[in-house]
């Protein structure tokens, strides 16, 4: 891994966490951040599927009031960038690195936000003297500690724990290939677990014709394109002519098809919000006249 490498992830790694807190331009999501370390390293797709296995994984995860989770965005970086440097399997990445990593990172974003409650005193005080320098001041010096939680364990994990991994690596490959081929199913089951918790959680009872809806038009779709598929590889080599290339499904697709019924959904839930408050108003308008008879 190249010093610049090192550098760019690092910066990326404190910049992450800015985002998520105030920007909020979703470069702060675990593929944003499998897309990014791709790029840096040379291998965009590794970092797609990292990050997007990643991504899938803590789809049901939140964070509520000063709660801290998982950085999943930091065991991204870190296992897309040993993942293509060492030429880890990706799936293996993902259960022996990122998990793990993004599970100890809740350390650090702890004392980042421990050590954030220095410049909160500071600003209660400068309000206090109407002192608006010192609270523009000592808001911003809040990036330090956030920044800081994340690119310093990023630096040391990429510049001294290469070696380690690599060596990790081709010990597993050479004689623990039975724990390989464990990790690699665990971290493919992984996103499985974030579409657990996230139906946990969604109004999965309200809206059940949507959720068999969903599954069986992308269970059709799905067949079909892979017959399509089958019946193009078929013709190729039974006739050189035949050059067209047929393509899988893209998940494009199917997100419009959700969008199409979320839309719908919004615009029946809206117009039955806007008849009941229609009947409440009407309702109060009956009951607040006075007859001739009162006066």
């Amino acid at each position: 891994m190249q010093w610049w490498q090192i550098l760019l992830l690092t910066l990326y790694a404190g910049y992450q966490i800015l985002d998520s807190i105030t920007i909020s331009s979703s470069m702060d999501s675990p593929v944003f951040a499998g897309f990014i370390t791709g790029l840096i390293m040379g291998d965009m797709v590794t970092g797609l599927i990292i990050g997007g296995s990643m991504q899938l994984t803590i789809l049901g995860v939140g964070t509520f009031g000063g709660a801290s989770r998982i950085d999943a965005n930091s065991g991204t970086i870190i296992a897309t960038a040993f993942s293509i440097g060492v030429g880890m399997d990706p799936q293996v990445a993902i259960a022996a690195i990122a998990v793990p990593v993004a599970s100890l990172m809740i350390q650090t974003d702890i004392l980042g936000r421990f050590a954030n409650t220095y410049f909160l005193h500071r600003i209660d005080t400068n309000i206090e003297r109407l002192n608006f320098k010192g609270i523009t001041f000592n808001y911003l010096m809040g990036i330090v500690p956030w920044s800081l939680s994340r690119m310093i364990p990023v630096f040391l994990a990429l510049a001294f724990g290469g070696g380690v991994v690599e060596t990790a690596v081709n010990f597993m490959n050479e004689h623990l290939e039975w724990l390989n081929n464990g990790l690699a199913t665990a971290g493919a089951l992984l996103p499985a677990v974030g579409f657990a918790i996230l139906l946990r959680y969604l109004p999965v009872k309200r809206h059940i014709a949507y959720l068999i809806l969903g599954f069986i038009l992308t269970a059709l779709f799905a067949t079909l394109y892979t017959n399509i598929i089958s019946l193009g590889t078929a013709m190729t080599g039974v006739s050189k002519d035949f050059t067209q290339t047929f393509n899988s499904l893209p998940m494009l697709a199917i997100t419009f098809v959700g969008l199409a019924f979320a839309i719908l959904e919004y615009k029946r839930s809206t117009s039955k919000t806007v008849a009941v408050a229609e009947n409440h108003s009407n309702t109060a308008d009956e009951g607040g006249e006075i007859d001739d008879d009162e006066l």
